[in-house]
């Protein structure tokens, strides 16, 4: 029959256009920006730096080890590295990127920042609004602005996270049984030529 597949179409359309105002599940858009859609987890738009404690100057995980920035194909890294050291988080005399920027309109997410990263230093963040209205120098994010704490970390990427985290913490362990053992090595050793002497 002459406009039998036509008439199947549009009764088609007719059925979902109907069926998308009845059924919550299949609404395909939401009233953004007042109504957001959760972000999947596997989601990544722009590099931010990790900071473990309260302080994002003394919990910075970076080291300025310059991979990120050697490797990165745009070039939207920019780092320069301390001359000197400071105390981490936990105490430990490291060095730390004196500037760490990276220039948001230039990077194309391609993650290569976080693949080569060995201090877990340089994630992918879920965020992606950067509308500004500034058109120079607006989306140049310094690292005051790419800081963002281990929690938030964990919040948008939880199952990453607490892999990462697993493996610091025994690296952490393993370090200090080394230290330890190291220590008690030294002891001995001490003892020893002070019975022998």
């Amino acid at each position: 029959m002459l406009g039998a597949g036509l008439a199947k179409g549009m009764r088609e359309t007719a059925r979902n256009f109907i069926g998308s105002y009845l059924e919550y599940e299949r609404l395909t858009t939401v009233e953004y920006p007042e109504e957001k859609i959760p972000a999947k987890e596997t989601a990544r738009q722009f590099p931010f730096l990790v900071y473990d404690g309260d302080d994002p100057e003394a919990g910075l995980r970076c080291v300025g080890c310059q991979i990120c920035e050697k490797e990165c194909p745009p070039q939207c890294i920019y780092i320069e590295k301390s001359k000197e050291k400071k105390p981490d988080h936990m105490g430990k005399m490291q060095l730390y990127p004196h500037t760490f920027d990276i220039d948001i309109s230039v990077c194309m997410s391609c993650q290569i920042c976080v693949e080569v990263c060995p201090f877990e230093a340089i994630k992918m963040d879920t965020e992606f609004e950067y509308s500004t209205t500034d058109r120079f120098g607006g989306l140049l994010a310094d690292k005051h602005m790419l800081a963002k704490s281990n929690e938030h970390y964990n919040r948008i990427h939880p199952t990453e996270a607490s892999a990462v985290d697993a493996k610091r913490k025994n690296d952490r362990e393993v370090a200090a049984a080394k230290a330890k053992a190291k220590e008690e090595a030294a002891k001995a050793e001490a003892a020893k030529s002070k019975t022998d002497g």
